[in-house]
């Protein structure tokens, strides 16, 4: 007889074989390039680049130095490249000296020589150099502001970029003429290059004029040395096509899409029919728990799309729009407006959680929900709509003592959700 906590273990299986689809000893060996005539440099940023950069020396057969920047509390030991920890979500001076040292790094490259850039979600936070005339106690503000926005990653990406030193193309022409490999680990919706850490080595379509856009949209008050950047169009990021990149090869080597089949194995493997409903889904979080609650409820009363038992498994980046005095997290919020909207559905599981093991601004993956989440809510006095409304997902899940908690993954593909139906 399966129990509830046999069910709890299999969905933990699951979040658990996503995080491990894309750790970086696993896919960066396959990925690595030939040895060049000259030097190899590595750099890159992320909460998953001091694992890719460890990875990489394991693996890489000659000389090699560099610099990779991540999280407080995700380094790893490396012999020849330096590793350094900085804040995030919100930028600190220690990423701000580490992305000055970056650019010192790749100066005076030749043609002989090789960049190895290793990069993955976190990045944009990581790197926070800002333009001339803007300061990083303006890009704190702007950072917290646009975390607060309910903006999708790809339009608080695209500010960042006009506003930065080094984002959008600017570390790779910095590295011109060197050949530029690059390795990313991808943490955003559509896997596009130049929203993982807002692209510091890749080409940038986008505009200023976008950026203010975005800007105008969700009402961001922006500093005055900002703006102006913006409307004179001196944040002008390095776009396609541009010489200066000419060398610059990118690869994925680790995506959402990678970490939901994983976890689809094990599901199979269990007796439970997997259904990938997406790798790439936005949205508000509380939005798409209630969409996800329809399916789920389709799939249990009417045996469609699939019948019982079945997981649904998706991934991508929702949006919290912060009203309420709560710590936020969206996939505490996705997982609470699933259970308001599941109403106590028997046969019913949930987990999501981010692949980082952090959601929001709290040390904590995700949680669980249960058929009986709302009733053990309710007999602790705990109102879930007005946990919801008050943005408190993470308070709520930790009173039932349904969090998710890994620690550091040292790894980023984004959020991971998992519905299973019995």
């Amino acid at each position: 007889m399966t129990t509830e906590d046999d069910i709890r273990a299999l969905l933990r299986q699951m979040f658990t074989a996503a995080v491990d689809a894309a750790q970086p000893e696993r896919c960066i060996p396959r990925h690595l390039p030939a040895l060049p005539k000259g030097r190899t440099v590595v750099i890159g940023a992320g909460k998953a680049s001091a694992a890719m950069a460890q990875a990489l020396e394991r693996h890489w057969p000659g000389d090699l130095s560099g610099l990779v920047v991540t999280r407080y509390g995700y380094a790893v030991p490396c012999e020849r490249i330096t590793i350094v920890e900085a804040a995030h979500p919100v930028p600190d001076a220690a990423g701000l000296s580490a992305a000055r040292a970056m650019l010192e790094t790749v100066q005076g490259l030749t043609e002989d020589d090789l960049v190895i850039c290793l990069i993955s979600g976190g990045g944009s936070a990581l790197l926070p150099l800002p333009a001339k005339g803007i300061t990083l106690e303006d890009k704190q503000a702007i950072n917290r502001a646009l975390l607060k926005s309910g903006a999708t990653i790809s339009e608080m990406n695209c500010v960042r970029r006009h506003l930065s030193a080094i984002k959008g193309g600017r570390l790779a022409a910095a590295c011109h003429p060197a050949r530029v490999v690059n390795l990313l680990i991808s943490d955003v919706p559509g896997d596009n290059p130049i929203d993982i850490a807002s692209g510091p080595t890749v080409g940038d379509p986008t505009s200023c004029a976008d950026a203010l856009e975005i800007v105008a949209r969700y009402g961001i008050d922006l500093p005055e040395a900002a703006r102006a950047m913006l409307e004179s169009g001196a944040g002008e990021t390095v776009k396609p096509g541009d010489a200066r990149l000419a060398r610059v090869t990118t690869t994925l080597v680790a995506t959402p899409q990678m970490a939901l089949e994983a976890a689809a194995k094990i599901a199979a493997c269990a007796g439970y029919t997997p259904v990938l409903l997406g790798d790439s889904i936005e949205g508000e979080a509380r939005d798409v728990g209630k969409v996800m609650a329809g399916i789920a409820l389709q799939a249990r009363r009417h045996r469609q799309p699939v019948a019982a038992p079945c997981v649904l498994l998706s991934g991508g980046e929702t949006t919290v729009t912060v009203r309420g005095n709560g710590r936020g997290g969206r996939n505490v919020e996705f997982l609470l407006s699933l259970a308001v909207a599941l109403d106590g559905e028997p046969g019913v599981h949930a987990v999501a959680g981010d692949t980082d093991g952090v959601d929001g601004l709290e040390e904590i993956a995700g949680a669980f929900v249960t058929p009986d989440t709302l009733k053990r809510a309710w007999a602790q006095g705990i109102r879930p709509r007005d946990s919801l409304a008050n943005n408190d997902g993470h308070g709520f899940f930790e009173a039932l003592g349904d969090s998710l908690v890994t620690g550091p993954t040292l790894t980023n593909v984004n959020d991971f959700r998992a519905i299973l139906i019995r």
